[in-house]
This record gives C-alpha cells, structure tokens and sequence, in this order.
C-alpha cells in the first residue's frame, strides 16, 4: 500500500461486539488500517456515511430495522461504495453475502488472523489500478498463523485442505499448516478454483492427478476400507472421495486434461 491507511467504519448493534473489533483491527499492522467511526445500527450507518468517507464496512448482519445485507444492497449501489466484510454469528447469509460482492465473510467470534487477511484482501482491492482492479487469481492468498508470525499462503501453491478433528491442515507442496476457520468457511471464500471431494477435504482442481479405487485408512468417523480416492500432485498423496463426489471429481479430470 502506499501508506495510507485503510479507514474502517464499524457497524454492530452490540457494543462489545463493535469494542472487539476495533481491538482486532488496531492490532493489524499490514495494512495500515485506522477505525474511523462506528454506528449500532443501518440507518446510523447511512447518517454517518452522508457526513464522512470510509474504504470498508466491517458490517452485522443482524441488527434491528434494516440488517447488513439491506445496508450493503443499498450502498453497492453508489459509485463511492465502500467495500464490505460481513461480520456475524449466522453462517447461513454466507452466499447472499456474497452475491453482493462482499469482499470477504466472518463468523463470530472473529478471529484475528482470518480479520487480518480479509483486511489484506480490502487493501490488494483498494490498491488495484481500474485496469487490474480484478487481481490475478495467483496473487490470492491464505493467511496462516504459524509459531507467532502471520504467514501469507500464495493460493497457488495450496493443493488441499483437510479437516482434522478442530482444526483445519492447508498443505503445499513444502509445508502443512494448521488454520482455526472451518472448512465450509474457506470452501465459500476459495471458489471454484478447489473442489469439495469429502465432506472433510477440499482440494485445487489443477492438483488432481488421478482417481482410483484404493483401500484407505480409516479417518475420524469412517471405518476405512476399498473407496474412491485422489492422488494429489506433486506430493503423491491419496484422499478420499465420497460417492456423491466421484461424478464432479471425473468431471473436474476431464476439463482440466481438454
């Protein structure tokens, strides 16, 4: 960025919920970011929004009159849109959210590395010329918390991502990371890009070398035994695929070898 910082308006009719983000957000340091004004509800919002400027909403969904989609429909429709991270307890708005090119969605309570990279992703936005305001796909990435530091995951290095117990691992070719988001969390923010194979296991589609019939080790809840499975390149490892998943697995290996 170029040393501006990012100027944030927070919207939440709980004050506590408004006090913690605002907590979160003074701690990102990459961007600059700077929380300019809060407002408990929609219309407080638009009250605010007529007297002052900002570059992102973090925005509530639920809140009395109007809720955040209602706002956010409302704003995208001005030329001087601010951009919108939602910000809720109800995962279920997820894909209206964004339907109405919300840059990223954040479930209560927020973490701050999943904070951080959607305010990453509001800045790579913010920063774009007119002519490359749609990043390459390549430049996305995945903020990751490992040992202390924040590390930034090109997303074109990242071939699966696997639900284990609590967590979630994100593997590369090099390295395994463990992230604190869910996996249908990252599955509506991924795209089309990664295809869901299980119901514990995303993976990139360009990844996908082979699928088979092999006998797998048992998983969690599932017992193991003969089952469809994946070969991920270059690190030769097998996943399973679910039998609801089989037809869009072939599907995906016929679009990427035409």
């Amino acid at each position: 960025m170029n040393g501006v910082p990012l100027r944030v308006l927070i919207v939440d009719d709980e004050e506590l919920a408004r006090l913690r983000l605002r907590s979160l957000v003074q701690e990102c340091t990459d961007p600059l970011v700077t929380v300019v004004g809060e407002a408990a509800s929609a219309a407080q919002a638009l009250v605010w929004l007529a007297q002052q400027e900002c570059d992102l909403l973090l925005l509530d969904v639920h809140m009395p009159g109007r809720d955040g989609v209602q706002l956010a429909d409302e704003l995208r429709k001005r030329a001087d849109a601010p951009a919108v991270v939602f910000v809720t307890a109800h995962a279920e708005h997820a894909l209206k959210a964004f339907d109405l090119d919300a840059v990223d969605y954040l479930t209560k309570p927020v973490k701050r590395e999943r904070l951080h990279a959607a305010l990453q992703r509001v800045a790579q936005r913010r920063g774009a010329t007119p002519a490359t305001s749609a990043s390459p796909p390549d430049e996305a990435v995945i903020v990751v918390s490992e040992r202390g530091r924040v590390v930034r995951v090109p997303l074109a290095q990242v071939l699966y991502l696997k639900a284990e117990l609590k967590y979630v691992t994100l593997r590369t070719a090099e390295h395994t990371y463990v992230l604190d988001e869910s996996l249908s969390e990252l599955e509506l923010r991924l795209g089309d890009r990664f295809l869901r194979v299980h119901r514990n296991a995303l993976v990139a589609r360009r990844a996908v070398r082979a699928l088979e019939r092999r006998v797998m080790a048992g998983d969690g809840d599932d017992e193991g035994g003969e089952t469809w499975a994946v070969r991920m390149a270059p690190v030769d490892e097998w996943l399973a695929v679910s039998r609801r998943q089989v037809a869009a697995v072939r599907e995906a290996l016929g679009a990427a070898g035409g």
